[in-house]
């Protein structure tokens, strides 16, 4: 019988300039093959096979990204085929166009997103999604959720609620309207981690 092969050990960044770093990085660190490091300045993607841009406030996230000098090196990590993840408000900065133009966005996806799509915080909910390539009964905490209004032909589309895209891929970067983070199934996280 053949021995496994260990897993190769894989180094992934959170964007440590706000919203839900710290759930990210237990996340990461519940997947055994995972080293998780915090991300502020552009040499701190140095050595990363993945990098996880978090929710909060999309405005705040973008304004952060830009005064710490991160929107060319966050691009150009994204160009070196390193996996990218963007949970709610990372969705929203790695499309191309938004509905609300005062956020400057990555442009790593084709896709166009609708912010707080699902409404305010008070408009929350919780659900469970069918993914095929990630699995069944997965849940799906959303949050001042945004959604997919548009995506182009490299993007493929993977989970919807009420005709509205909530999760998507392009290569390596993997976008998700919801928090994988807030629940204890990190199904999400491995299928992202698998990717870098």
């Amino acid at each position: 019988m053949q021995s496994l092969k260990p897993l190769r050990l894989k180094k992934i960044g959170v964007l440590n300039l706000q919203g839900a770093v710290s759930e990210h990085i237990t996340m990461l660190l519940s997947i055994e093959n995972v080293i998780a490091v915090t991300v502020k300045k552009p040499d701190h993607l140095a050595g990363l096979d993945g990098l996880i841009i978090p929710g909060g406030e999309s405005t705040a996230i973008s304004r952060l990204i830009k005064q710490n000098g991160l929107f060319g090196p966050i691009k150009e990590f994204a160009r070196q085929g390193k996996g990218i993840l963007g949970t709610c408000a990372g969705l929203v900065l790695c499309g191309m166009t938004t509905t609300h133009h005062e956020v400057e966005l990555l442009e790593l996806m084709d896709i166009t997103v609708e912010r707080n799509g699902f409404g305010r915080q008070v408009a929350s909910f919780e659900t469970f999604l069918d993914i095929a390539s990630i699995g069944k009964h997965i849940p799906a905490i959303f949050i001042r959720a945004p959604y997919i209004i548009h995506a182009g032909n490299p993007v493929k589309q993977l989970a919807f609620i009420d005709d509205h895209c909530v999760m998507a891929e392009q290569d390596n970067i993997l976008v998700c309207s919801f928090h994988p983070e807030l629940s204890n199934d990190n199904r999400v996280m491995k299928y992202f981690v698998d990717k870098c």
